[in-house]
């Protein structure tokens, strides 16, 4: 894309450089390249995958007509300009990044043109353009060495000097400051048009040359220039500040090579920065998709490596553990699965010449896809582009480019086209398109009433002055990106209300830029609908949205602003001036672009009226005899005349003061910001890239220790990103944690969860490919956890089984603590990859590999299992060459410590994730010390639910009273049924706690109860719901630096209370209990402000310690009668006294009013149901119920009122009771009162057979 762009200079070319064969040096074979193809070949051989032939890949075993041999730069004009020093291995390998070709007169000799783009290391660009066609090889010795060569290889198809033409490829180049491809190719055809047609060109060819690199300018923004080829006028015209940015690649041939679901994958993956690379034969093609997915980003720029266009000898370089774009030049013969790649767990493989593309697993769907490739698809076919793509038509685009919608009405009026004209273009079988014509109907879009746009070029009265087909490609690309732009216009209306304006001056905000966080994402989240969400919380998390809220922070006014950003954020306030609706309400109702044909206009209205004429080519001052060459091969032109440009031209004049060329740099919408230039060189460095800074690999001919420095500064941005991860993750979690005090675990959001996590793995991929000696497998983190594996087992010869583990028997468990009672689960990094081996759900490498790091995470292991992967050193040093970060020993101890940060705080990321899998959990019920659970006779059973499912009942055996059992993931644990069977003698049973354990991830969970089950004694309870917590692991016997606080509500002001044994009762005070219910009812309240995706258990805020029915439950004891000394009196006996009451007031028909009778309807319609279950809930079991059911249906404050003025009451409390204070009362109802805007919805296990 034509932002980052270098120039000072206002000339449209800077330098004309010609590239060949240098006859003087002769044949010099291109070590690098050949090395690389040798390397390539050798690793095919020593590999793992057995022997390949060594033709596969050696340069020398080749015909040495399809060897590659190195070209030189023969020359180039000017020698050298101050503001764009002159590059001479870069533009060399970018130029023929493939070297010399030679043919002879057999082989096709078209002249190709390709362009490609040099990045400096400040990020400003400079374009090259380059036609490479091939002239017949004078020199005999040359040709002679190529016969040598041919009897060296004993070929019978050999080169015979008396029989055939020997041709070489040469190449002209001009390098300029912004892109016009089409310009260039017009002035690159000319000129070599004038050196291979029969006739001579009007003036010599220096002539031109000089015009093009001295007395043609750039075209000012906003305006269209006229300039002289050898034999036409070449046209260019260059958008205003206002509009997109200048873009001049034809966007239809990426649509045509990869069709619109293709490019909209490859999209999604740039816009995640994810590894993309392009794979083509066609230099050009691999250019021109590589800055049309760059270039419609806007306004995001792509920050990190991007080469287009790979030179052979740079190879190594897909090594790079960065997120990069880069095109790779295929010979046409190899096949995609001959090509190695270093690192395929994160990478999306676009091949451009097959119309395929592979793409990392679980990419998120782009917001709107469906519509959105609708709408694109609409443009492309009034164009007469097929949405499908077609990479046929690719080739001979001219041919089908004027085919345009005007002729598709016509030839409809004669009957020629079906009557839709996506039902002629578009193969049926594509499932794309099967879902878009279903779209296509639901939303009523009729393709009828198909824009068929009258073209402009078509109104006869309007003289454009450039050729048609450019015209059309400018209107197609200028739709095409309006409609990608309208996207993020749309999507990020209101991002400025989120932006987070640093509170220091920017000198101290740069210094931390790091530790800043600079958009407020979760409050962006919250707002979106919900099917966006994998996608944006991704791609909040990239280097293009930091970079892009950076620049919005550091740029105040509209002068400050750099380009791209002014033209969105007037885009943006245009939307919303539009609608009027609040600006924070989203709605993803899909919105089309409506800027297409002003955009447009502005386009033709530039090439209608040309602004500007440069001068013409002229003669120039030459000696006599200069300036003539032969026909048939391009001259190395006379440098002296070429060497300096006039000296009185105004555009010349035009860059001489310093401010000026300042302003025209901010003009020229260049990528950085304008500071003054220590800060933006600090800016560069600092805030640009968090990773490296590095942007495209130094393209110089490679000495190992440039080699080794590249690498270095991999592992160095590698090292860093790793800081900055876990940084980020741990702020996440841990901000949350000290915000949430009340209730419920904490965690941010699932999608946010996951994609710091996903993101996380891509980074230990990309660690892990770092350096790799052969690559095996697509993840190269498994990879090494396999051959770990293998190892361990070779030298263990009895391996771990995976079965239960052993029943420990009640009589050795009384000796230990109750707290450890179930016996610690081994750390195991073997055992961890046997759970994720045996998941049959998980089908690939990279899936285990991700999961594996789920579940590390979540045992807070991943750091000492990867420690302990690490310290087989002598594997390491197999699979890792000497450069690989994880044979930098004191980066990887950092990496590693890094890591262990994450001990700190709980995620939940594999049980969360992996909710159908198969778990094995353990139970183990631990009955009261005081009274030995030996005597009891009946038979045990527990219900144990999740967040996820639950079990059924499962029998306990009595004398162990421990099980294990397998089921599907049950999620987080919740609560625990459990009874017994009353049969027996003795069936009275003194339960302490239930724990339960997960025997995969380790979680286990401790559900209290300290009560009798049985009848005759408590309450008369044959079963009770237990409400469960997560235990923090004990873990004196580990090395663990940090442990974890349970996740638990702070100790409230009730902990501090309730300081007595949870047998006796707590006598409290009224505050006290008023104080208790306003803190349930607060949990309950918070809970449900959180975002659906964050909330914690429900279960534990109405019936865990100190929940809803603890504080009912106290507001009943207070001031209550127990009349006989023997015998407990219960609140259920009290309610049940009370419905009594009411049942008989209805019949006398004492009714105050009307709401008094459906609320004394309701209470007795409750008590009846939960009296009549078949469960056998004890009293207070019923309480329970009934409180929840009440919750449920917001009926606890009616209930309250009804109670506080029936007579029972009078009876049954002391006259200080609270339930008698009047003013008490009406507090309490107000505090219930505010439940009722929440939608409570009860776990099954706490209202199990109640029908209402």
């Amino acid at each position: 894309m034509t932002t980052g762009f270098s120039s000072n200079s206002c000339r449209f070319a800077d330098y004309f450089v010609i590239c060949g064969l240098d006859t003087e040096s002769g044949l010099e074979p291109d070590e690098l390249s050949a090395l690389c193809q040798y390397i390539e070949a050798t690793k095919f051989r020593d590999g793992a995958r057995g022997l390949a032939s060594a033709d596969e890949g050696e340069n020398f075993e080749q015909s040495p007509l399809r060897r590659t041999f190195k070209s030189k730069v023969l020359a180039h004009y000017p020698e050298n300009v101050e503001w764009s020093p002159f590059d001479q291995d870069a533009v060399g390998m970018l130029c023929m990044p493939k070297g010399l070709a030679f043919r002879t007169q057999a082989d096709t000799r078209e002249p190709q043109f390709h362009s490609f783009i040099i990045t400096r290391e400040d990020g400003s660009r400079t374009y090259g353009f380059a036609l490479t066609f091939y002239e017949e090889v004078t020199s005999k010795q040359i040709c002679s060495a190529m016969q040598t060569l041919y009897h060296m290889h004993n070929r019978f198809n050999s080169y015979d000097i008396s029989r055939d033409t020997l041709y070489v490829s040469k190449c002209i180049c001009l390098i300029a400051p912004m892109a016009f491809p089409q310009a260039c190719r017009k002035v690159l055809q000319q000129l070599h048009q004038a050196v291979s047609s029969p006739q001579p060109p009007p003036l010599p060819l220096e002539s031109y040359v000089y015009n093009i690199l001295y007395e043609v300018p750039l075209p000012p923004a906003g305006r269209s220039l006229k300039f002289s080829g050898v034999y036409g006028p070449v046209v260019c015209q260059r958008p205003s500040t206002a509009e997109l940015p200048l873009f001049d690649f034809p966007i239809s041939q990426v649509f045509e090579l990869l069709g619109v679901e293709n490019v909209l994958q490859l999209f999604t993956c740039a816009l995640l920065e994810i590894q993309i690379l392009l794979y083509s034969q066609h230099y050009q093609r691999l250019m021109t998709v590589a800055e049309s997915i760059t270039a419609l980003m806007f306004p995001f720029q792509w920050q990190h490596v991007y080469v287009p266009i790979l030179p052979a000898s740079l190879l190594h370089f897909l090594d790079a553990p960065v997120p990069y774009l880069m095109g790779l030049h295929s010979n046409g013969e190899g096949d995609r699965t001959k090509l190695e790649l270093p690192q395929e767990a994160n990478l999306c493989f676009v091949d451009i010449d097959n119309h395929f593309i592979e793409l990392p697993e679980d990419l998120p769907l782009f917001p709107n896809k469906l519509e959105f490739i609708q709408e694109i698809s609409e443009v492309l076919l009034a164009f007469g582009v097929s949405p499908e793509g077609n990479p046929l038509h690719s080739q001979g685009q001219a041919k089908h480019w004027g085919f345009r919608s005007t002729d598709m009405v016509t030839d409809r009026r004669n009957g020629n086209l079906a009557s839709s004209p996506l039902n002629s273009y578009l193969l049926r079988e594509n499932e794309t398109i099967a879902r878009l014509q279903a779209l296509v109907k639901r939303t009523g879009v009729s393709l009828e009433k198909l824009d068929v746009r009258e073209d402009a070029s078509s109104n006869k009265d309007l003289k454009v002055q450039c050729d048609e087909e450019e015209l059309k490609m400018h209107q197609l690309n200028i739709q095409v990106r309006e409609v990608f732009a309208n996207r993020f216009t749309q999507m990020f209306a209101d991002y400025e209300v989120f932006v987070i304006q640093p509170s220091q001056d920017k000198e101290s905000w740069f210094s931390n830029r790091d530790q800043m966080q600079n958009f407020d994402k979760a409050s962006f989240l919250s707002d979106q609908p919900e099917p966006y969400l994998p996608f944006l919380s991704r791609f909040l998390e990239t280097q293009m949205f930091a970079s892009f809220i950076d620049s919005k922070i550091l740029c105040h006014d509209d002068e400050d602003k750099e380009h791209t950003l002014r033209v969105f954020d007037s885009r943006v306030d245009k939307i919303r001036m539009l609608n009027v609706r609040t600006p924070t309400l989203r709605t993803s109702m899909y919105q089309t672009c409506t800027n297409i044909d002003e955009a447009e206009k502005a386009i033709e209205m530039r090439v209608v009226k040309i602004d500007h004429t440069a001068l013409h080519p002229h003669l120039l001052d030459m000696k006599i005899g200069q300036g003539r060459y032969e026909h048939g091969f391009f001259p190395r032109l006379q440098s002296d005349v070429l060497s300096t440009g006039p000296v009185s031209n105004k555009w010349a004049k035009r860059s001489a003061p310093a401010q000026w060329r300042r302003k025209d740099r901010q003009k020229q919408h260049a990528e950085h910001l304008y500071l003054d230039n220590d800060q933006r060189e600090k800016y560069i460095q600092e805030a640009r890239n968090l990773g490296t800074t590095i942007r495209q690999p130094k393209l110089s001919n490679l000495s190992p220790s440039v080699i080794a420095q590249t690498n270095w500064k991999f592992v160095e941005g590698l090292l860093k990103e790793c800081r900055n991860k876990t940084k980020r993750m741990l702020v996440e979690k841990m901000g949350r944690e000290a915000v949430e005090l009340g209730h419920g675990e904490v965690s941010i959001t699932g999608v946010e969860e996951n994609t710091l996590i996903a993101s996380l793995c891509d980074l230990l991929e990309r660690i892990w490919s770092h350096g790799l000696q052969v690559k095996q497998g697509k993840s190269a983190l498994w990879s090494h956890l396999l051959h770990y594996q293998e190892s361990k087992e070779k030298t263990d010869a009895a391996p771990a089984g995976l079965g239960p583990p052993g029943l420990i028997h009640n009589t050795e468990r009384r000796k230990s603590d109750a707290g450890a009672a179930l016996p610690p689960l081994k750390v195991s990094l073997i055992r961890d990859m046997r759970h994720i081996q045996n998941i049959g759900e998980i089908k690939t490498d990279v899936g285990k590999a991700r999961a594996w790091v789920r579940l590390s995470m979540e045992k807070k292991l991943l750091s000492r299992h990867l420690k302990k992967l690490l310290s087989d050193h002598e594997l390491t040093k197999k699979l890792y060459k000497r450069y690989a970060f994880l044979r930098c020993d004191d980066e990887k101890e950092q990496f590693l410590y890094h890591l262990l940060s994450f001990n700190a705080v709980d995620y939940f990321c594999f049980t969360n994730v992996f909710t159908t899998i198969m778990i094995p959990y353990h139970v183990l019920v631990i009955p009261s010390k005081k009274l030995g659970g030996s005597m009891f006779t009946a038979n045990p059973w527990v219900c144990v639910s999740g967040e996820l499912a639950e079990t059924g009942v499962l029998q306990i055996p009595k004398h162990t009273q421990e099980i294990t059992f397998e089921c599907q993931n049950l999620g987080k644990l919740t609560t625990v049924q459990m009874g017994h069977d009353n049969s027996g003698l003795y069936a009275k049973w003194l339960v302490e706690y239930v724990m339960v354990r997960n025997e995969i991830t380790g979680h286990a969970y401790k559900f209290p109860c300290g009560r009798w089950l049985g009848k005759g004694v408590d309450d008369g309870s044959l079963e009770r719901v237990l409400v469960g917590e997560l235990v923090t692991p004990n873990s004196e016997n580990e090395d663990r630096m940090c442990r974890t606080p349970p996740m638990q509500q702070s100790p409230g002001m009730m902990r501090r209370f309730v300081t007595i044994s949870p047998n006796s009762k707590p006598k409290l005070n009224t505050g006290q209990i008023q104080e208790g219910v306003g803190e349930a009812i607060n949990g309950i309240v918070k809970h449900f402000h959180k975002p659906e995706k964050e909330r914690g258990s429900l279960t534990l805020l109405l019936c865990g310690e100190y929940g809803l029915v603890w504080a009912l439950d106290q507001v009943f004891q207070h001031g209550f009668k127990s009349p006989r000394l023997f015998k407990n009196v219960f609140i259920w006996d009290f309610l049940e006294k009370s419905q009594v009451y009411f049942e008989s007031a209805e019949q006398r028909e004492v009714t105050p009013d009307e709401n008094w009778q459906t609320r004394v309807c309701h209470f007795c319609q409750f008590m009846r149901a939960i009296n009549s279950t078949s469960r056998n809930i004890g009293k207070d079991g019923k309480f329970q119920m009934l409180v929840c059911l009440g919750a449920r249906d917001h009926l606890l404050h009616h209930w309250i009122a009804l109670l506080a003025d029936c007579p029972i009451t009078v009876q049954m409390y002391e006259d200080t009771a609270l339930i008698k204070d009047r003013s008490l009362v009406n507090s309490l109802i107000r505090v219930l009162q505010t439940l009722q805007e929440f939608n409570i919805t009860l776990e099954a296990s706490l209202v199990k057979g109640i029908g209402i």
